[in-house]
């Protein structure tokens, strides 16, 4: 389902908590923080944002501790370690204290301007998650087609609706984060998880901007890994593939069987070559190993859930406490992303 237009209307009730995982962005943070406030001022939004820092080797925690202490509506979460961007959002989800939550990279790419037409398709009761879906495509050829494998296993292995128009720019009513409160473990997915609390998933066309400064953290290789952590941590389809596999394999082996015992009646008694038995070998041997695996990476997650692996651990906060609500009118400091002060990395 998509949401078109030009023009858009924000009820005043709306209240929205924004949240950004951050991760070597000091640069961009001040210019991020400044452009979402002033977009939700003039939209009548009230408003928080919540930075969640994921063990960034940089200053970007010191920078977003900044941007906590110099503006009201602004709230600062630093994970104890690099934990991923998804893990990363489950804790800014988890903190958030108003009734929208939208979400949002921290590079400039997704502009701030356009979380109105996010909330705008929120308004209403006919949605429950909307995604802004880029008019272009955002990266290379490499990238976007990981992007769309990934998808493309979503949609179809894990059953996520609307999945070919989901993106790291959404909007989501608050309420959907009860679906997934006992999601625990290193693996998380965000999509995933907002596919278990809500069906009811639109998109709107937004324009997206090209990166200002340094590269993407999400290369194929990595799209690649998430998407095999989504399959195996969601999913049954790789142990049922794995029986596939194996049911292949035996059919494969009753025809080489059926064709010996042919061979036979018929009085060819040449006994077949080595390179036949070898591949035989090799077919089920590989079948039978893939298997394994395939339970050994299940065993495993079961074996890391035991061991009580956390999704994040917050190691500090700067802003105010949950539950309070922060003034969407208070002062906004200018700060310079190459200035220092507060708590760093020790």
């Amino acid at each position: 389902m998509s949401v078109t237009g030009e023009h858009w209307m924000i009820g005043g009730s709306m209240s929205v908590s924004v949240v950004i995982p951050c991760y070597r962005s000091a640069r961009t943070l001040p210019t991020l923080v400044s452009r979402i406030v002033s977009t939700l001022r003039q939209a009548n939004v009230r408003h928080e944002i919540l930075l969640v820092v994921d063990g960034s080797p940089d200053d970007t925690w010191e920078t977003a501790a900044r941007l906590a202490r110099g503006i009201e509506a602004v709230r600062a979460l630093h994970l104890s370690r690099n934990y991923g961007q998804h893990n990363a959002l489950v804790a800014g989800i988890r903190e958030a204290a108003h009734d929208v939550v939208v979400t949002l990279d921290d590079d400039l790419q997704h502009p701030p301007e356009q979380i109105p037409r996010l909330l705008a398709a929120l308004e209403g009761d006919r949605l429950d998650l909307v995604y802004g879906v880029s008019d272009e495509e955002e990266h290379g050829f490499l990238r976007s087609l990981a992007s769309r494998s990934v998808k493309a296993g979503m949609a179809g292995a894990l059953g996520v609706r609307a999945a070919q128009d989901i993106s790291a720019f959404r909007a989501f009513r608050t309420r959907l984060r009860d679906g997934f409160e006992g999601l625990s473990g290193p693996h998380a997915s965000i999509d995933v998880a907002l596919s278990w609390a809500t069906a009811r998933v639109g998109s709107v066309r937004v324009h997206m901007n090209q990166r200002e400064h340094g590269r993407s953290n999400y290369t194929a290789r990595k799209l690649i890994r998430h998407a095999v952590n989504m399959l195996v941590g969601y999913s049954t389809a790789p142990l049922r593939a794995a029986s596939y596999l194996g049911f292949l394999a035996g059919v494969v082996g009753l025809l080489l069987g059926a064709g010996v015992l042919w061979r036979f009646a018929t009085g060819d008694t040449t006994v077949a070559g080595f390179t036949t038995i070898a591949s035989m070998v090799a077919l089920f041997s590989s079948a039978q190993l893939i298997a394994i695996g395939v339970l050994g990476e299940y065993v495993g997650r079961i074996h890391g859930s035991g061991m009580g692996r956390p999704t994040y651990v917050v190691r500090d906060r700067v802003g105010p406490s949950l539950g309070t609500d922060p003034c969407p009118d208070g002062p906004v400091i200018p700060v310079q992303a190459g200035a220092s002060s507060g708590p760093g990395e020790p």
